[in-house]
Parts: structure tokens; sequence; C-alpha cells
């Protein structure tokens, strides 16, 4: 996955509660084996009406927020099933990072794994952010780094995990972190007996 140091842009209000990932990406379009092609169908029931036309009073839909960077929800954000095609659905729509009270762990997890960054921050200052995000052209900076945030001309820290933070900041998914001690793994396999079983 791509690093992930600092994220400029602009946000996108979207303060409800509980979202979960059947609202974020409907199990209907889960039949896709790839990681891209999912962000036409994020929010899809909010988004769409039974006709299947885009709603024009929804949020995401209107032509100032196309190319928010940013999302701001309310609490408990990513609740529902495992589904990682959530966090994937979110980065093909062009988000970078979620803002919210809280987050579902497997939601923030999965997250975490696929480069889109979850912040908790408390409630008042999501609200700030919401507030900000109601113009559009509003913009936000975070760094990863320094664990802050700027936007309105003020800026709040927040906290991440040391290892998710590393993972983030050098573009390591599970499978990256494993090979980076592919060294010390050649050199176990080479000295394990030879009646043991092998992986060559």
């Amino acid at each position: 996955m791509e690093p992930v140091k600092i994220v400029r842009g602009t946000m996108a209000p979207l303060m409800r509660s509980h979202v979960d990932t059947d609202q974020i990406i409907p199990k209907q379009f889960l039949k896709r084996i790839e990681r891209t092609g999912f962000g036409p169908f994020l929010f899809y029931d909010w988004a769409y009406d039974h006709e299947g036309e885009l709603k024009p009073d929804f949020i995401l839909n209107q032509a100032e927020y196309q190319g928010a960077t940013v999302l701001v929800s309310g609490p408990n954000f990513g609740s529902g099933s495992s589904r990682e095609h959530a966090p994937w659905a979110l980065l093909d729509r062009g988000f970078k990072a979620v803002v919210a009270p809280s987050f579902a762990d497997i939601f923030r997890n999965n997250s975490h794994k696929n480069g889109l960054l979850p912040i908790i921050l408390p409630e008042a200052d999501v609200e700030r952010l919401a507030a900000l995000a109601e113009d559009p052209s509003a913009e936000i900076e975070i760094d990863v780094k320094a664990e802050t945030i700027t936007a309105g001309g003020t800026t709040v820290g927040f906290s991440i995990d040391p290892f998710v933070k590393h993972c983030l900041l050098h573009g390591l998914d599970d499978i990256a972190v494993t090979l980076e001690s592919e060294g010390e793994i050649s050199q176990f396999e080479t000295a394990r007996p030879e009646f043991k079983p092998s992986l060559t």
C-alpha cells in the first residue's frame, strides 16, 4: 500500500451515528474480487433512490463535495460486519481519512491495513470540524508523524498506535511487515533439519 504521511484536502460532513458497513457498502456489491471499483456504490442506499437515480440532497452527491479527502462522521463508525470492502469503498471514492468520536474495532483495523486513516477525536472537536466542513472549500491537513490535525486555524492532536503509525508512514501491509524479516526467515528455514516440513 502507499505510505500515508500527510493528508491534505477538503472535508465532507456525514454526521450520523452508528454508520454500519452495510450502509458503507451494501452486501449486493461484494461480488468483485478486486479491491477497486467499489467507490460508485459507497453509501448506496443513501445516495440513490429506488429507481437507481442519484439523490441530489445527499451530501456526497453534491458537486462541491466530490473531491473531499476527509470524511467527518458520528460515533461508532464502521459497526456491523467485518467486510474489508468498507475501507476499500471509501478509498476508491477518494477518501484518505475518516474522523469520528469512535470506530468499530474491526473496521478500524481493516482501515489501518489498507492505508485508510481512522482518527478518533473528542466529540466537540469532531463537531467543530463538521461545522467547518459545511463550507466545502474549508481545508484540513493531517500530519501522521506529528499526530496533528489542522483546520480553521486550529491544531489538535490525536493518538495512534506506534506500530500502526510505523506501517502507515512506510506503506506496510501485513505481508510487507513479514517481508521485513525475510532474511531471518530464510536463515531459519535454511537451518531447519531436512526431516522437518519445508516450504521449498
